[in-house]
């Protein structure tokens, strides 16, 4: 087992169990990534990424396989319909990465029309040999994360879970949908149930887990090792904070951003809504131009995601068109969340 997954702990007592960020294509860059540990993610994922770019050295999907020194352990997540291109781009990410993490769960349409992410689990033995193959030409730990089946016919992820433990996956991952549901409906705990019991190795449970009282309720009717936070956490990294902070794992008064507001009990909800954000907001500029410099396209969706829901949040696409810069677009996009505290 690797230092970087402990083993499965049993049944859920409140105590604390790891929180990891999903990897999410346009949210999971190495700034959000950042941030989201320093607001209480245990474990960030990349980007998920094409195997078939990666080993045609594109330099588009190499840029989302970038980390950074305090990004430990550094996980890259990679997806593919090419058993050949998904070993040779896990070989290739080996040198710098702690684990490699296999897509398996992944509904878009450009993904599973090439026989990648979820559609695998349509064809079993083909994933479960692709598994193989890379745990056997890698000298790293190599984990998985797929969804309950393709919703044609019977759910086969705890199937697919026990397999992947005989080749020698480390570490599971199941949403709670089929790939036919995509993100509609509600997610089926009592699957993920199922396939935690059945296997040895340790599964982290994902699917509509957004605040602290939906997290204890996924441990407990899950008994997982750990919970992933994806749609939860767009725009609002503070997330994992507020689980934590909520099943008493962290204390409050560690909070960046009620350090930084000492009236903070004087604020009203929305007040300190604008003032979390905010707090995120500048942090996510300063560990972009920190790492790889601020990215506009990124920070344009990270700009909508963060300020959707407060007030006048349609104003920000205006705000920032009217920017010359990237750098203007940030300091626009503060001083529009300054004004709300």
């Amino acid at each position: 087992m690797s230092e970087f997954i402990a083993p499965a702990p049993g049944e859920w007592n409140g105590g604390s169990r790891p929180l990891f960020l999903a990897p999410m294509s346009g949210v999971s860059d190495l700034p959000f990534r950042l941030l989201s540990k320093e607001c209480g993610a245990d474990v960030t994922i990349t980007e998920f990424t094409n195997s078939t770019a990666l080993t045609r050295e594109a330099a588009t999907s190499w840029r989302r396989m970038e980390s950074h020194e305090t990004e430990v352990p550094f996980i890259p997540q990679i997806f593919g319909g090419d058993p050949g291109d998904m070993a040779t781009a896990a070989e290739m990410l080996e040198e710098s990465a702690d684990l490699i993490d296999l897509n398996f769960g992944c509904p878009a349409p450009k993904v599973t029309n090439i026989c990648a992410g979820a559609a695998l689990m349509g064809e079993p033995d083909r994933l479960v040999n692709m598994v193989e193959n890379i745990v056997g030409r890698v000298n790293v730990p190599v984990t998985a994360k797929m969804r309950l089946g393709t919703g044609s016919g019977m759910n086969n992820a705890t199937e697919i879970c026990q397999r992947l433990e005989d080749v020698g996956a480390q570490r599971l991952c199941i949403h709670g949908r089929t790939l036919r549901q995509r993100y509609s409906g509600v997610a089926n705990w009592s699957s993920i149930r199922e396939a935690v019991n059945s296997v040895e190795v340790p599964v982290i449970a994902n699917g509509d887990v957004t605040d602290a009282s939906s997290a204890a309720a996924c441990l407990e009717a899950t008994g997982a090792a750990g919970l992933m936070i994806g749609r939860g956490a767009i725009g609002r990294p503070s997330v994992f904070a507020d689980i934590k902070v909520g099943l008493g794992w962290m204390d409050e008064a560690s909070l960046p951003w009620i350090q930084n507001n000492q009236n903070w009990h004087e604020m009203d909800s929305t007040s300190q809504a604008f003032a979390t954000r905010r707090w995120c907001w500048d942090r996510y500029i300063e560990l972009s131009e920190e790492t790889i410099g601020i990215q506009a396209r990124w920070m344009m969706r990270h700009a909508i995601a963060f300020t959707k829901g407060l007030p006048n949040a349609k104003k920000v696409r205006n705000i920032m068109h009217d920017q010359n810069t990237p750098k203007a677009m940030a300091d626009a996009i503060s001083q529009f969340l300054a004004k709300g505290v």
